[in-house]
């Protein structure tokens, strides 16, 4: 015989899923400190991508979130080392007050070697955004040296951000 399930015992999904997904990239190369990366952003126009709902908003290296909830968000960025013995820094800062932003998360790299050596960095972010007004990202690339050259295309995604928004808050 079959067993029927009360309704209560039934576990519910709490979140909703991915409803939104975009991506964001820097289009040109910079030397040095960006605190944020303010100019030469796009979102990614390469074949295949399209934005998954609304999509967020950028300006001045600013950007704002399109609904509130959890969100992924994973920052790539491509580094040359035009110099011996230094580091490049890359950070996903975050406000819950548009105001103060606080590095949420880090990635390091560094080389004691020989110059003109290129390194790929990566960090992720979950960010529960509550308010679209006040709860905000950036990203901050910064060379101990300002001589690195952070490296920006187009045509594919280098440097840049890939969110997604996981859940409801």
């Amino acid at each position: 015989t079959m067993k029927t399930i009360p309704a209560t015992d039934i576990p519910t999904y709490v979140g909703g899923g991915i409803s939104e997904a975009d991506q964001w990239r820097v289009t040109a190369d910079f030397d040095g400190t960006a605190s944020p990366i303010a100019s030469n952003w796009e979102r990614s126009d390469t074949t295949g991508f399209s934005v998954f709902g609304t999509g967020l908003t950028e300006s001045s290296g600013i950007f704002t979130f399109p609904s509130t909830g959890y969100w992924w968000i994973h920052a790539q960025m491509a580094v040359q080392f035009n110099e011996e013995d230094t580091d490049s820094i890359m950070s996903i800062a975050t406000t819950t007050d548009n105001s103060s932003y606080t590095a949420q998360s880090t990635t390091r790299e560094a080389d004691k070697n020989t110059d003109g050596r290129k390194h790929s960095m990566s960090c992720v972010a979950v960010f529960d955004v509550t308010d679209t007004s006040n709860c905000k990202f950036r990203i901050d690339a910064q060379s101990v040296a300002n001589t690195n050259t952070v490296a920006g295309s187009s045509a594919e995604t280098i440097t840049g951000v890939s969110v997604f928004r996981l859940g409801d808050t």
